[in-house]
């Protein structure tokens, strides 16, 4: 089988991976920081949420997949005070019920210590 690879948008500069592979039925999506549209990363939560939903669909679109694809999200925050926003923010982004398997983990630290919220995930690719 094949294997397809998203790049990162050429703005961003990323460390050496794809932001998503395909293969076979599936879509795995890396973990997805907060950046904005230029590369930047906004100092507030609900902007960094902000930009990985709209990061992270538009990995799934490249991918040939939708949100209602998602059969497996990790979401990793570096502030346990942001568990509530990320869920009440969660569900409106990736909703309505049914949602796809998470886990979510409280890390010591993301790669750029601005970064709040990184989000991977699994879809099944749209037939």
């Amino acid at each position: 089988m094949p294997i397809h690879h998203i790049p990162a948008p050429p703005h961003i500069k990323a460390p050496p991976l794809s932001f998503g592979t395909s293969v076979d039925d599936l879509l795995f999506i890396s973990g997805i920081p907060g950046f904005d549209a230029d590369g930047n990363l906004p100092d507030g939560f609900e902007a960094q949420f902000a930009n990985v939903v709209t990061n992270f669909t538009r990995v799934l679109s490249e991918g040939g997949a939708t949100m209602r694809g998602l059969v497996k999200v990790n979401v990793l925050l570096t502030r346990a005070a942001d568990v509530a926003t990320m869920n009440r923010l969660y569900a409106e982004a990736f909703g309505p019920a049914p949602y796809p398997a998470r886990t979510t983990c409280v890390v010591a630290a993301l790669p750029d210590p601005k970064m709040l919220i990184e989000i991977e995930g699994i879809a099944a690719l749209r037939k």
